[in-house]
């Protein structure tokens, strides 16, 4: 079912280039897309409605969702979904408020010279979650929960509006936001939302400083084309695992997983890197009965056999792990014997998930880490959605005249060396001798 790529023997190249990636053409949707942002920001709830029947089959009675069917949604929930959405809510509080737990800086350089830096939160968010294949509860939860602790005074939701709910969004989304005691939620899906969030829709919604969450390529695509408007999280594609395994692992296990993530899409990758033959023979009769006991085996069976999936043979974990390093993924399993040990010299990964009892369906909803991660080797440069990624950094400097003094002949030298004279002449002009 998957396909192999043999890396043994190849000594020291650029891995990138030989592993796997899901082609994901971002800046030919912003063409698509462009139209749809420049019709909510001209025509507002008007545009809202028409691309609502145009995408969604549905436009709603209400683009904002009734605090009524909030309730309505947390009260209509089994008691062991409440009971699963309560504690994977609890655990990623708990890790969101360790994450919070860093101080202010404060340095005193010289007697009156200081400078801190301060944790300003966002003051508007927007997050977004899909509502198409799958309706990611989880996804609610993994945006709101850190955005809360990191003290965002105003957040806003939006999942798209369901044709057989209605015109609401997916009754679980909206009671994991009545859990969260989120009230302002919106009907909107796709590249409308991210409009809406960006420009803002009089008498509907207000204009957010950031939007976060993950989308389809549309999504994305809205997301590139107004940032700079707005701050976003990151431009997430195809989602993807990668699984680094030796000869210890059980090929059950590597199986499941490959399968798991392949669930989420026909375009999500999976991918296993191996030094053991055999087990990746072991893993590829796995597959086939797996995949035929699931609910959706022609998506995960598309994703398997696709172009972004393959098993990637290696000599042996030290080649492994620069295999994937150089992939980078937005989870990584490690299943070898020392597994920790392993994991330890990880550099790039979203996420990294240790032994057998580890699976990567446990951070998507309950281990309490993230799982808004980055995607398609973007691991190697940033880092999964957290409550740092909802706070500004300020600096803010606090300098007394005998401080300013003290390094003025820094400055005044430093500004014509840069021949900037104006910058020194704002220094110079504070000195005693300059008069006032």
């Amino acid at each position: 079912m998957l396909r192999t790529i043999d890396l043994r023997g190849t000594g020291p190249v650029d891995y990138r280039r030989l592993l796997p990636r899901a082609a994901f053409d971002v800046e030919a949707a912003v063409t698509q897309v462009r139209p749809i942002v420049d019709a909510v920001a001209e025509r507002g709830e008007a545009a809202l409605a028409e691309y609502s029947g145009r995408f969604d089959h549905v436009v709603p009675d209400s683009f904002r969702v009734p605090s009524q069917a909030l309730a309505d949604a947390v009260a209509g929930l089994a008691p062991e979904v409440r009971a699963a959405f309560t504690e994977a809510i609890d655990r990623r509080r708990r890790v969101a408020e360790a994450e919070a737990a860093s101080v202010p800086v404060r340095v005193d350089l010289a007697p009156g010279a200081v400078v801190e830096q301060r944790l300003v939160p966002v003051g508007r968010v927007g997050l977004y979650v899909p509502g198409g294949l799958a309706p990611l509860a989880s996804s609610v939860l993994m945006n709101v929960v850190p955005a809360q602790v990191a003290g965002v005074p105003s957040i806003a939701v939006a999942s798209p509006p369901q044709a057989e709910f209605g015109g609401l969004p997916h009754p679980n989304i909206l009671a994991v936001c009545g859990l969260l005691g989120v009230t302002e939620v919106y009907a909107v899906g796709g590249a409308q939302a991210i409009a809406m969030f960006a420009h803002g829709v009089d008498g509907l919604c207000e204009r957010v400083d950031m939007v976060t969450g993950p989308g389809n390529i549309y999504v994305v695509a809205a997301k590139r084309l107004l940032r700079g408007r707005v701050g976003i999280d990151a431009e997430a594609g195809p989602t993807e695992i990668a699984i680094l395994a030796d000869a210890t692992a059980d090929p059950r296990f590597v199986a499941a997983d490959l399968i798991s993530q392949a669930e989420h899409d026909p375009m999500a990758a999976s991918v296993l890197v191996t030094a053991s033959a055999e087990l990746a023979d072991a893993v590829q009769a796995e597959l086939e009965p797996q995949v035929a006991a699931t609910r959706h085996v022609e998506r995960i069976w598309t994703a398997l056999t696709g172009p972004q999936s393959a098993i990637v043979l290696v000599d042996d974990v030290e080649q492994g792990l620069a295999v994937i390093d150089a992939y980078a993924a937005e989870h990584l399993e490690i299943q070898t014997a020392d597994a920790a040990a392993v994991a330890a010299r990880v550099r790039n990964a979203g996420a990294i998930f240790v032994g057998p009892y580890s699976p990567v369906s446990l951070g998507d909803y309950s281990a309490g880490s993230t799982h808004v991660l980055p995607t398609a080797g973007c691991a190697c440069h940033s880092s999964g959605l957290n409550v740092h990624s909802f706070r500004k950094q300020v600096h803010v400097i606090d300098y007394s005249e005998a401080a300013l003094l003290d390094v003025a002949s820094v400055v005044e030298t430093f500004a014509a060396a840069e021949d900037l004279p104006a910058h020194g002449a704002a220094v110079t002009i504070r000195r005693p001798e300059a008069g006032r």
